[in-house]
């Protein structure tokens, strides 16, 4: 008999435990339900894995802050990434996963040749890509409704670089740039800003995407052409290697890069050889003592301790998820798409602490911030 009722009072614990187990499963897809899902593929491994961790980093520092303290219209933002290691087919697939999936929006992808990828999928599914971390017109141009730039375009990129230079009297200004649509970009833009003061480029070389040989660029470019100033537009690793080689060569004219590279990530792979070597930026500086938007993502920083310092990307990222929060709140409690994009469109001249952000129905480039900073040999930017 007492055997009898420890086999019952098992099953009956072991009935609630399954009760208990049911009510948590519940609850979470409550939860899963009640939040925004944001779907993101970008490089979180590979040579150009530093550009995804960190625009990954920032944004998750903004949203977590978020969630803590309660989410945007009472609901929480749960970033969801996948690693496409900066290849476009790997992009292409998770962006069709993404999709599948049902997430309400696409957010932060890296680079132009996998954003390019995805963008048939944005337009035919019709679901809102926000921030991108790319510069190229070939994702302005033509128009799609559903794409939100927050940086400003390589072609406003290199014509702040052109003009600089040619205003200290440099008008010998070559191009080494990635073969792809990214590299094709920044090469359109130099182009365009060099035409228009009757110039052109002195040379042009190329990288291969994911590649560190540089050799053939460098002896095209700074054995043969003999340039007073090189344009690099590639990522940190190719543009760190082609750097290096192009000192050991003898090279002693000016370097620039667009804001793509990657400063801090550029700036940790040359270490001493990073005195001097200038990039343009379209985010705050993000370094020293902040205000607005900047002392924001330096104390969210700070409050989540480890050892992350502050960079460009992961300001970007930290920007990307404030404005698109501020558009989920214009949304209202009722989240649709539709809805999303109108509310993006109506942030006119909206500051974001100290960086304005303006959108509108046939306009969806919220700013042509520009400026140039300057890498030192002991791991700083100057601005």
């Amino acid at each position: 008999m007492q055997r009898r009722r420890r086999q019952i009072l098992r099953q009956g614990l072991q009935g609630l435990g399954g009760l208990a187990a049911l009510s948590a499963s519940g609850l979470l897809q409550a939860d899963e339900k009640r939040a925004i899902v944001l779907g993101q593929s970008c490089a979180l491994s590979g040579p150009a894995a530093q550009l995804g961790l960190q625009m990954q980093a920032g944004a998750k520092l903004f949203f977590d802050a978020l969630n803590t303290a309660g989410g945007v219209n009472g609901m929480p933002v749960i970033l969801k990434s996948l690693d496409d290691g900066y290849e476009p087919e790997r992009c292409k697939s998770n962006t069709e996963k993404l999709i599948a999936d049902e997430v309400f929006a696409l957010f932060g992808y890296v680079g132009t040749p996998t954003s390019l990828a995805a963008l048939p999928l944005v337009n035919a599914a019709k679901i809102p890509f926000f921030a991108p971390l790319t510069g190229a017109q070939a994702l302005r141009e033509p128009f799609s409704r559903w794409v939100f730039h927050l940086r400003a375009s390589y072609n406003d990129e290199t014509a702040l670089i052109v003009k600089q230079l040619t205003q200290l009297g440099l008008n010998r200004i070559a191009v080494f740039h990635q073969n792809d649509s990214y590299g094709q970009a920044g090469l359109n833009g130099a182009q365009l800003a060099l035409k228009s003061l009757g110039l052109a480029p002195t040379g042009v070389a190329t990288v291969e995407r994911n590649s560190v040989d540089v050799a053939k660029a460098v002896k095209a470019l700074v054995q043969g052409r003999h340039p007073e100033a090189i344009i690099l537009v590639s990522a940190y690793k190719s543009c760190a290697a082609f750097i290096r080689e192009a000192r050991k060569a003898g090279y002693g004219g000016l370097i620039y890069n667009v804001s793509f590279v990657g400063t801090q990530a550029l700036s940790d792979e040359l270490g001493r050889d990073a005195a001097g070597v200038a990039v343009s930026q379209v985010m705050p500086y993000p370094y020293g003592t902040g205000t607005g938007v900047v002392a924001e993502y330096q104390a969210a920083l700070h409050k989540a301790g480890g050892d992350a310092r502050p960079n460009y990307t992961a300001m970007e990222g930290f920007l990307a998820a404030k404005v698109f929060t501020e558009g989920l709140r214009r949304m209202g409690p009722r989240p649709s798409r539709e809805a999303l994009v109108g509310a993006l469109e109506s942030m006119r001249e909206y500051n974001a602490g100290g960086f304005r952000v303006n959108f509108g129905p046939q306009d969806h480039q919220g700013s042509g911030f520009v400026e140039l900073s300057l890498l030192t040999g002991d791991g700083k930017v100057k601005h």
